[in-house]
């Protein structure tokens, strides 16, 4: 576990990840790092530390015509706020007050036997992260290290990406699938494609993410198609993804 914070909380440099724009070259792990804000309560000398929603790195119609503005809105807006609005209530107080967002879902993730903090403060993270999974004109096939890592795992980038798809595809109800990284010494593969249930996110196994979808039931709610909106939502992501761009 301490591996996983340790990795989480610094921006770390691996040769596996084309740049956002700049393809086959060596970028920054998207290392997500939400954002505090400080205030001093009124008539107390008491200086509280919150969370604040990041903005996305785009606009909210950046992603159109594979999500529409109200969609993102809506996500963001009402589902990612929400996240982090509930986690400053609830560790305002605590011993959980001060610690970084990677710190508090390693310890509220209690081995599996989640405590209340937990899952506003992985989905605040899983959030952030999902943002930065996708970026306008994105999508395709990566060069580089990155490509030869998939396919050195996966055999092609063709089957990395109908296994991608196919873990989200096939998560029940909420959740996620991700590609990550696990340095694991003696181990041939490195990158595996993993999914987790509603907050859960491979930090808490030690794992470090590089892309994610998000399995997002609600999108029903704003999207009239008349295929499965788990699958709609999987489409949208491949055309908007990090991994390669137009």
């Amino acid at each position: 576990m301490a591996a996983a914070a340790s990795m989480a909380t610094t921006s770390l440099t691996l040769s596996l990840l084309p740049s956002q724009g700049l393809r086959g070259s060596t970028r920054s792990l998207p290392v997500t790092k939400t954002q505090r804000g400080v205030s001093t309560k009124a008539g107390s000398n008491l200086i509280t530390a919150k969370f604040d929603l990041k903005s996305p790195p785009y606009p909210m119609n950046a992603l159109e015509p594979h999500m529409s503005q109200n969609t993102f809105e809506y996500h963001w807006g009402k589902h990612h706020r929400a996240y982090v609005d509930n986690l400053n209530k609830q560790i305002v107080g605590t011993e959980l007050e001060g610690k970084s967002l990677e710190e508090i879902i390693l310890v509220t993730y209690n081995n599996g036997d989640l405590l209340p903090a937990f899952n506003n403060a992985a989905q605040a993270w899983n959030h952030e992260f999902f943002w930065e999974s996708m970026k306008p004109g994105g999508g395709g096939k990566p060069s580089g290290d990155l490509l030869n890592l998939i396919e050195r795992d996966f055999g092609s980038f063709e089957k990395f990406a109908e296994e991608f798809k196919s873990a989200a595809a096939t998560q029940f109800g909420s959740g996620w699938a991700w590609l990550a990284y696990k340095a694991t010494s003696g181990k041939d593969k490195e990158l595996e494609i993993v999914k987790s249930q509603n907050a859960v996110n491979p930090l808490v196994w030690d794992y470090l993410p590089l892309l994610t979808i998000d399995v997002w039931e609600n999108i029903v709610n704003l999207l009239l198609f008349a295929e499965s909106t788990t699958r709609l939502h999987i489409n949208i992501h491949g055309e908007t993804c990090v991994l390669g761009s137009s």
